[in-house]
């Protein structure tokens, strides 16, 4: 099959022939019918985090199942799915208690080692082993993925936009209800509107809450979070977003939701909450990175920071319920979607999110 293929930060990534093999046991194939371009692809492609290499790109993914691994009873060929990038066990003490985002296997095994349950990994090209991308290699013609990772959806949803249910959409509005809890009448603020940070905006929305700030560096992608559910905008490129968010709310803010991961914005939505806030750490840095907080203003105003991994979602529940929304009119994808494009553009897809323009980009294999 065709893919894109990453080897190390100073090589460019490139669309190659390389060879699937079978399901395995518990495991499925999937036709690939759209990928979405995130900031994690770029944060691997820029070396902020260390991967096995080299390895098919891509996390974010939607598609058709075709092949079935034995075992696999919960899924038939011609499904039409979602591909989940932590694919829960089952069995860990997480996933027993309803926390699959926290699964011990994905977390210790899958997302770092490049490989699938068994340790191992289906791809390979000139007899190497190829890696797949936190468990998904999504950039490609065809994923092998394990079936608790390919999450069927309805069949009349459009198969290739849903893909940014996969990431995006997950995250952002899985930060709301899952992670923050955010409870109607709540003040909000997003400081970041890419396609993580607009889909926390309508999850805010859809949670109630009173007044939701929208912060970005771009005003053109600040307005498009005010047709999404924001109740005011900020262009951080021409005034200070702490004083521009204490103008609008005096008192703080109860929710202040990172979906950008730098140290900076990490630091302003910690400055920016009030008596009892909680800030919320959606966007994800480089391995390394730091940031500061006063622990006795956090204490004394009985404030919380908030770790934020894929939404704490529960993939089978909350991505069948989010297509669902989409498909109602609740949530908006379409207008999350810059442009679709096929593998061979996958390079100049990352390069252009490196300037922060493009919302989401599909690669259509």
């Amino acid at each position: 099959m065709r893919a894109v293929v990453f080897t190390s930060p100073d090589q460019p990534v490139e669309v190659l022939d390389v060879d699937i093999a079978p399901p395995g046991p518990g495991e499925v194939k999937i036709k690939i019918a759209g990928a979405g371009v995130c900031h994690s692809d770029l944060h691997l492609q820029r070396g902020d985090w260390p991967h096995p290499a080299p390895l098919v790109m891509g996390h974010e993914g939607s598609g058709v199942v075709v092949e079935l691994g034995a075992g696999v009873t919960n899924l038939a060929e011609g499904d039409h799915v979602v591909i989940s990038w932590v694919a829960p066990c089952g069995t860990c003490r997480h996933c027993l208690a309803g926390r699959e985002a926290r699964c011990e296997l994905a977390a210790s095994v899958v997302l770092p080692g490049g490989v699938l349950f068994d340790g191992t990994s289906r791809l390979s090209r000139n007899g190497q082993t190829v890696h797949h991308y936190l468990g998904t290699s999504s950039f490609a013609e065809y994923a092998i993925v394990p079936a608790s990772g390919a999450i069927k959806i309805r069949q009349d949803a459009p198969l290739d936009v849903v893909a940014l249910v996969g990431c995006a959409v997950a995250t952002g509005v899985g930060a709301v209800m899952n992670t923050a809890k955010v409870e109607a009448g709540s003040t909000v603020v997003v400081i970041g509107c890419g396609g993580v940070g607009l889909s926390v905006v309508q999850g805010a929305r859809l949670a109630g809450a009173s007044r939701v700030i929208a912060v970005d560096l771009r005003r053109e992608k600040a307005d498009v979070a005010a047709t999404m559910g924001a109740t005011d905008v900020i262009d951080a490129s021409s005034t200070n977003a702490i004083e521009a968010v204490r103008d609008l709310v005096p008192d703080g803010i109860d929710y202040a939701f990172d979906a950008i991961g730098h140290t900076a914005t990490t630091e302003q939505a910690i400055a920016m909450l009030g008596l009892g806030g909680a800030a919320v750490i959606v966007g994800l840095p480089a391995t390394g990175a730091r940031a500061s907080f006063e622990p006795l203003a956090l204490a004394e105003a009985e404030q919380r920071i908030l770790g934020c991994n894929y939404g704490s979602v529960r993939p089978a529940i909350d991505i069948p319920i989010m297509v669902d929304q989409y498909m109602a009119g609740d949530l908006m994808l379409d207008e999350l979607v810059s442009d679709r494009r096929g593998l061979e553009d996958a390079a100049r897809s990352l390069d252009e999110l490196r300037t922060g323009a493009p919302l989401r980009t599909l690669l259509i294999p």
